[in-house]
């Protein structure tokens, strides 16, 4: 072999097992990015995996809870009382009736004095009441449908058993709720002031039912 086809030889060799290990470190570079997205890809997973885990922590909590929070319940309290109030101050202008119109100013004064302790339990227990919540925002635009109704109505003896009848059911309707978010509420003094609520409204419930069987009656 002539020294010029040797020096080829050897040329075309270096040439070949440059190529070579040109496409070995390529081949370990895809191999390495391959690696990287695919750890990435398990990160993310695992981390989508969390969110939706605690997402579900969070239903699950509050299903256990019947849908009640905190703030949910302290709304509850806040358009319950509110309500109140506002239907009271109507029995007081409107009522004919003296029982009718004496209830109607008690439950101006208990729920007045019912809003300002839910307003310091709300300071004490560091929550915002929400009255956003369907319970709430349904309480509230019943008891204004009821007012509207009964500052439309003449008044007379129809207009306070109406009254009186409107007041029995908001006052149960409340209690019930009111009982629901006791025993679903995992804070202690939250459920201790639910229980004083429950028992006031209970107070207000039995009255307007025996202003209805005793006063009204036909």
């Amino acid at each position: 072999m002539n020294r010029k086809r040797t020096t080829a030889l050897i040329a075309f060799s270096l040439a070949a097992a440059g190529l070579s290990a040109c496409k070995n470190r390529d081949n370990t570079a895809d191999t390495l990015a391959a690696r990287t997205d695919s750890a990435a890809g398990r990160v993310d997973s695992s981390t989508r995996a969390m969110n939706d885990s605690a997402g579900r922590t969070d239903t699950t909590r509050n299903a256990r809870r019947g849908g009640w929070t905190d703030s949910t319940i302290l709304g509850y309290a806040l358009a319950a009382n509110t309500g109140e109030v506002r239907f009271g101050q109507l029995g007081v202008k409107k009522a004919t009736n003296a029982k009718v119109k004496a209830f109607a100013q008690e439950m101006v004064t208990e729920h007045r004095a019912m809003q300002a302790e839910a307003k310091s339990l709300a300071t004490k227990v560091k929550a915002t009441a929400d009255t956003t919540a369907d319970n709430a925002r349904d309480l509230l635009n019943d008891g204004r449908d009821q007012i509207k109704d009964l500052t439309d109505k003449a008044a007379g003896a129809d207009w306070d058993k109406n009254y009186i009848d409107k007041a029995i059911d908001e006052h149960q309707k409340v209690l019930d709720k009111l009982q629901d978010a006791a025993k679903n509420t995992t804070n202690a003094d939250l459920r201790t002031a639910l229980e004083k609520a429950t028992g006031k409204v209970q107070q207000h419930l039995t009255k307007a039912q025996d202003i209805k069987n005793n006063v009204l009656k036909s």
